[in-house]
């Protein structure tokens, strides 16, 4: 009989493909094979970053080459006309709920995946994600918008969780002793999705286009498959340790070496704590200092620096021609590209860099230098010097995604892992609530100085001082994170073995190269690969 585990319910059985018992690792697997896994889920998962390159095609569905615009249009009726064409504005809610439902369906069923394991939760995300894009495609094909919101949007966005929390407390008991590199390494896979996935869907639509329509729906429905074919085979290739498993000659440090606990915190309990809250709120300011700019990259650029993005000093972005207009937005659309490559970047090196040093001194050292730069580096460069304006804002995007990969570290240091994947999931709220609070902070002050006759270029630098302070109230939360209270621990019999002597626990200790190790490398190195290409060769334009 099954017996009731933590979240409620019944914990997975032996019965099934998909449940938990099937994935336990069997003699001679090799640990390798679970980062491409993750990151063949999180490479597809990724594309919401992307849906931009979706809104001006979607914007001229109805009239093609124009917009049909209906003016006075309300909400509902943009949800279901048939006749008007969408506008981004009305678009773009499909990238806020993208987030919003992430964090929400994270927090809901990160407990039931910890007791389903990870390769039913992968299966799951596969049909959310895949699925709400076949929604999506007939929303578009019948231009009904709150299809797309639902497909896309709900759907999609409860794939999004799913597929994003699946991997990581695997990969924190498959490497315990590289617990940042191996979350860093998936989670920089979401970062890589638009990196590969928006230049593809651009060729896609751009081979679908005809003279009657923009080729999205169509784009939609391969992606979608391709995406499905990629998640289930990360899915059914995940593998959980034996229960005790540890790397050969490995111990866990204790708490006289590193701020790691080997005990484990129960998810009714972690949230009691104020170690949760306080890891809650410095990856809110973190998030929340950088999304929102970031969203507006390519429009700040051009704002601030104006004529000289195209060797016409003299002339402010107001008074670009047509012409101008579109050279100046090449050169955006390359500090976009930039911007993609570093938070990509940084979402390896820094969780990488927090096994070096530890978490906590690692979210201190991005929240004090996001601050300065902010603070002090992004206002004096503003308008002045360009390719060190873009160069700090590269910094910062590789901190921003930085904090990102290092947070499940962070969670399974203190509250160990266990239960790591559900309690990650209920952290993930604050992405949410600062996907919201930061583009609409950033958006408020922008158009309310725009409104006030504030020239162009002196818009930010307001802008950059409120945000150095959300990143000093980050720092000042993360100073306040202690170990968690002993009170909270869970009694010793439910504690894991961590040595290697456990009957079961040899059974993973391969470690030679063998060719489906090459090969899972291999099928998600090359994307990646092609997508640093198409996005190098947008960057480039700053170099000239």
């Amino acid at each position: 009989m099954a017996e009731t585990g933590e979240f409620g319910g019944r914990d997975s059985g032996a019965d099934g493909f998909l449940s938990r018992a099937r994935t336990v690792a069997g003699p001679g697997f090799n640990r390798w094979l679970v980062p491409p896994c993750a990151l063949a889920i999180h490479l597809c998962i990724g594309m919401a970053y992307g849906f931009s390159v979706f809104w001006l095609p979607l914007s001229r569905a109805i009239g093609i080459t124009d917009p049909v615009v209906c003016k006075d249009l309300s909400l509902l009726g943009a949800l279901t006309t048939t006749t008007c064409d969408w506008r981004v504005s009305d678009l773009v809610w499909t990238y806020t709920l993208f987030f919003v439902v992430l964090g929400a369906s994270a927090a809901i069923w990160g407990g039931w995946l910890e007791r389903a394991g990870p390769r039913k939760a992968g299966v799951v995300a596969a049909f959310c994600w895949c699925g709400g894009m076949g929604i999506a495609a007939i929303g578009v094909s019948m231009h009904q918008l709150w299809l797309i919101w639902i497909g896309s949007g709900v759907i999609g966005g409860i794939g999004l969780g799913l597929g994003y929390i699946s991997p990581v407390s695997t990969l924190i008991k498959w490497f315990p002793d590289r617990r940042g590199m191996a979350t860093g390494m998936a989670i920089m896979g979401f970062g890589g999705g638009a990196m590969i996935g928006g230049p593809l869907a651009d060729l896609l639509m751009k081979h679908f286009a005809s003279p009657t329509g923009v080729g999205v729906w169509q784009t939609f429905l391969v992606l979608a498959s391709v995406y499905f074919v990629f998640m289930m085979a990360g899915a059914i290739g995940y593998r959980v340790p034996a229960e005790g498993w540890a790397p050969a000659g490995w111990t866990a440090p204790t708490s006289a070496k590193a701020s790691i606990s080997s005990l484990n915190v129960a998810l009714s309990d972690a949230h009691r704590t104020p170690q949760f809250w306080l890891v809650w709120l410095v990856l809110f300011f973190n998030v929340s200092a950088s999304i929102g700019i970031i969203g507006i990259a390519s429009p700040m650029l051009q704002e601030l620096f104006g004529g000289r993005l195209i060797d016409a000093p003299s002339v402010l972005f107001t008074a670009f021609d047509d012409d101008q207009k579109k050279a100046a937005a090449a050169v955006g659309a390359g500090f976009v590209g930039a911007i993609s490559l570093f938070n990509i970047g940084g979402r390896f090196f820094w969780a990488w860099l927090s096994d070096r040093i530890g978490r906590k001194p690692l979210f201190a050292t991005i929240l004090v230098a996001g601050a300065v730069l902010y603070g002090f580096a992004a206002p004096a460069l503003a308008g002045t010097t360009l390719g060190l304006f873009i160069l700090v804002f590269c910094i910062l995007a590789s901190m921003y995604g930085g904090g990102f990969a290092t947070a499940p570290a962070y969670l399974a240091d203190l509250f160990g892992t266990k239960y790591v994947g559900a309690i990650h999931g209920r952290l993930l709220t604050a992405w949410s609530t600062a996907g919201v609070v930061g583009p609409l902070l950033v958006a408020n002050m922008r158009d309310r100085a725009i409104a006030a006759g504030v020239p162009r270029s002196d818009i930010y630098p307001p802008i950059f001082w409120v945000l150095a302070a959300m990143l000093v109230a980050g720092f000042v939360a993360n100073l306040f994170v202690r170990p968690v209270a002993a009170k909270f621990h869970m009694p010793a019999d439910d504690r894991p073995v961590t040595v290697e002597t456990v009957a079961g626990a040899t059974v993973a200790t391969s470690t030679g190269t063998s060719p489906v190790v090459v090969f899972a490398w291999l099928a998600v190195g090359l994307p990646i690969l092609w997508g640093i290409y198409m996005t190098l060769s947008k960057a480039l334009i700053l170099l000239k």
